[in-house]
């Protein structure tokens, strides 16, 4: 079994969506902005927070990204390594989602009351 580190960022942004991936923050961090989802309640919650996003996707190619930009999302833990081990930072959609919704597709008002928000993570694997 192979273990691995995965990381909250203990920096002042971006805490928060609004830490550093809105352009309009004079503090943001240049390069494509990614949001990755196939939900649309997901996507529609990103568009309510006025995130300036280069490119919607439904699913991440690595390939396609370079260092210093940004994907946003969810990716599965071997995905989100990969990336972070490319010089791409990762801020993860994360949901405090009570038990009775797991597993439903949650609208954008669910998310909003889940209190979703944008957390950067770096993601590592460990031998």
């Amino acid at each position: 079994m192979i273990a691995g580190k995965l990381a909250v960022m203990d920096t002042p942004a971006p805490r928060r969506y609004h830490d550093g991936v809105n352009r309009n923050n004079a503090d943001a961090v240049p390069g494509v902005f990614w949001f990755v989802s196939r939900h649309p309640g997901a996507i529609e919650w990103a568009k309510r927070q006025g995130l300036a996003i280069d490119r919607w996707v439904t699913h991440l190619d690595p390939a396609t990204v370079s260092a210093g930009d940004t994907v946003v999302g969810t990716l599965p833990v071997n995905l989100a390594a990969e990336v972070c081990n490319r010089g791409i930072r990762y801020l993860h959609l994360s949901v405090s989602m009570p038990l009775t919704l797991r597993g439903q597709e949650l609208s954008a008002e669910q998310l909003l009351a889940a209190s979703a928000e944008l957390k950067a993570f770096r993601v590592e694997e460990t031998p």
